[in-house]
């Protein structure tokens, strides 16, 4: 069983399906900013260009490893989501222990809206976004056994 949570890059074949091999060659591993920094930077493949009111969803091209009693949510920089007003469409990205199983290995979307007045420009290579990784615990009735069977938004799907 896993006791720490690990970042690896998707395999290029399911990175392919969103994006291109150059854009591969220049994922970042997320990483922390400073020793006490609480999120794990999520760095753009490429150069993000939002003008105000559109929306991106980002293929990052990471998957996260993690304890089963864990998850990591995804929120937006803090100084995008001040100076910007960038958002996520989903307001908080939820990343399950079992999603790194996955067919599409885990693959982890960020999907974003610039609902300020300027131009969001994000060059590759820079932070957009960050996860934190946070422990949970269950009810005591808690009695649930499936097992996940698809990728993004699949939890809900028997």
């Amino acid at each position: 069983m896993r006791t720490k949570a690990k970042f690896e890059k998707v395999s290029l074949e399911t990175f392919l399906q969103s994006g291109t091999e150059q854009t591969y060659e220049n994922i970042l591993l997320p990483k922390r900013a400073t020793a006490k920094s609480a999120g794990y930077d999520f760095f753009a493949p490429t150069d993000i260009d939002l003008e105000p009111g559109e929306t991106l969803t980002v293929a990052t091209g990471i998957r996260a490893l993690m304890p089963d009693n864990w998850c990591l949510m995804i929120f937006p920089r803090s100084g995008l989501g001040f100076k910007f007003r960038v958002r996520l469409d989903n307001t908080v990205g939820i990343i399950d222990a079992d999603y790194c199983n996955a067919p599409n290995e885990g693959h982890i979307f960020v999907k974003i809206t610039n609902e300020g007045a300027k131009t969001l420009h994000v060059p590759a290579k820079n932070a957009f976004a960050q996860g934190i990784f946070t422990q949970y615990f269950l009810t005591e009735d808690d009695d649930v056994t499936t097992e996940r069977t698809g990728g993004l938004g699949s939890t809900d799907k028997k």
